[in-house]
């Protein structure tokens, strides 16, 4: 049986959900929404999660309390480890991980306060695994998954759980903006996710296992099933999503 619409249903609770707009965080608000949560949503330029003020100004502005934090807010910028680029490394760390900081830290505290809630922090396979030419993004998404799983265990004697999803190669403009010639054809599409199922051996990257491109819902699938209560005993755990792209490294 289908589900009702949203309105029509009684809300599961509030989650709040950064980087809205993109790939997975539209596809996280279409599902949650669909499941009858209340889902308030943040982006760019309305919301930097970088920067603490913006953070404080706008948790005022919320409807109701968080009872859910999905935070798929994110950035790459390609770049070599051998070869830094200061840039991308700047802004690696301050939206991947100093975003993270500043957006879970105040919500964990109000969790902690309630004695309930639970956050999910969307970071990438490529936290486990060394990618040529993704050296700061590797990188920060290593730090923010540590530091969420800190999280995990200062929140745990109150009941609240932090998890992580690290999503592997998924059907995403971040994904097609790596690409020199975006695909333009479905059987241009086809090619490139072939490509990436097939991996690089010579840029030691592995394939895909289950010889598919992930979609933004795979994701988004992830994110609810670890905000529900299915997951309750779940806390300080990293969910790979990525075909078997890591091999569970």
């Amino acid at each position: 049986m289908a589900l009702k619409h949203s309105e029509d249903l009684e809300h599961r609770g509030h989650c709040l959900i950064t980087g809205a707009k993109g790939g997975i965080g539209q596809a996280t608000c279409d599902l949650l929404l669909e499941h009858g949560y209340s889902v308030s949503r943040w982006d760019l330029p309305e919301v930097d999660v970088s920067d603490p003020e913006s953070i404080a100004h706008h948790l005022q502005a919320l409807p109701a309390p968080v009872d859910y934090l999905i935070h798929t807010a994110g950035v790459l910028r390609p770049d070599s480890a051998l070869q830094p680029d200061w840039d991308a490394i700047r802004q690696s760390v301050a939206i991947n991980l100093e975003g993270v900081i500043a957006t879970c830290s105040p919500i964990a505290q109000q969790m902690a306060a309630r004695k309930r809630g639970a956050i999910v922090v969307v970071t990438s396979n490529a936290a486990a695994v060394p990618r040529s030419g993704m050296a700061a993004y590797g990188a920060s998404k290593a730090a923010a998954k540590s530091w969420v799983h800190t999280l995990g265990l200062e929140l745990a004697p109150y009941g609240v759980r932090c998890n992580t999803v690290s999503p592997g190669s998924t059907d995403t403009p971040m994904l097609r903006g790596m690409w020199h010639e975006p695909s333009d054809t479905e059987t241009q599409l086809k090619q490139r996710h072939q490509e990436v199922i097939a991996g690089n051996p010579e840029a030691y990257r592995l394939g895909i296992p289950l010889q598919r491109v992930a979609t933004p819902e795979d994701i988004a699938q992830a994110c609810l099933w670890l905000i529900s209560p299915q997951s309750r005993h779940i806390t300080m755990h990293d969910l790979r999503v990525d075909g078997g792209a890591t091999l569970d490294a």
